[in-house]
């Protein structure tokens, strides 16, 4: 019998099947009894507090590069003045949100995919499986929570380092204070701008968690399959950051800004 689909198109169903049994899996076990909290305040630490340098650097990058960047051409337009609020807007609703996330990606999602993936190769999960523990629920669940929690609270702070960033940025050939830039950045700033933004970046975060757990938990043995699992985990949860991003600016404006 003739196949329908070609060889590389009955790999990608057979992928997404096991990617929603991975989350059946995963839906299941977070209301189950026993929920490890010591493990979910742990893997929040390191998901959080251990990536904020980096997020720091990233936001502050953000801002400084935006208004070098920027400033020219409000200059020629002569609406300077308002260089603080477009700082503020574009990086409240897109550019704070998605750059920051997939930084988390690049580093949050590798690093569950490695440590998963070498827990696969060392047969700990299978051991987990044999003692009688739950592996999805201690393993899988409080990361995927973790990122889920941590990955808003960093985008929070990049995006206030960013427009400290911005300010770094205008005192380079003006003179303003600080408190005068984030009173004029908070002028034209709405809930809308700001409620939207954080929402997705919940959804940032599962994507970075669930891929990076799906890609170690399901990892082929052999230290080859830690690092396949390391990089396959950072492209797809980066695809899917810019995926959830389309989808979340296209209802913003649906239901939102119209």
């Amino acid at each position: 019998m003739a196949q329908i689909f070609p060889p590389s198109w009955n790999k990608l169903f057979e992928e997404a099947g096991n990617e929603v049994i991975f989350l059946r899996r995963f839906l299941r076990n977070i209301f189950k009894l026993g929920f490890e909290w010591n493990e979910f305040i742990r893997q929040s630490y390191i998901i959080g507090y251990k990536s904020l340098p980096l997020i720091a650097i990233t936001g502050f990058v953000i801002g400084l590069v935006i208004t070098i960047q920027t400033d020219p051409t409000m200059k020629s337009f002569g609406a300077r003045s308002y260089m603080p609020s477009m700082i503020a807007i574009s990086v409240v609703r897109e550019i704070g949100p998605v750059i920051i996330a997939l930084t988390c990606a690049g580093k949050i999602a590798s690093g569950i995919g490695a440590e998963l993936g070498s827990m696969n190769v060392t047969e700990q999960i299978d051991a987990m499986n044999v003692s009688g523990a739950n592996p999805v629920q201690y393993l899988v669940v409080t990361r995927i929570l973790a990122c889920m929690v941590m990955v808003p609270i960093l985008t929070l702070i990049g995006d206030l380092i960013a427009l400290f960033g911005g300010y770094i940025g205008e005192n380079m050939d003006q003179n303003i204070s600080l408190i005068l830039y984030y009173n004029k950045s908070f002028k034209f700033l709405m809930f809308s701008d700001f409620f939207p933004a954080v929402i997705k970046t919940v959804f940032f975060g599962f994507a970075i968690g669930f891929i990076g757990c799906y890609k170690g938990y399901y990892s082929n043995r052999g230290t080859e399959g830690v690092g396949a699992a390391a990089n396959t985990a950072v492209v797809y949860a980066s695809l899917w950051i810019i995926v959830i991003d389309a989808i979340a600016a296209q209802l913003t404006n649906i239901f939102v800004y119209q």
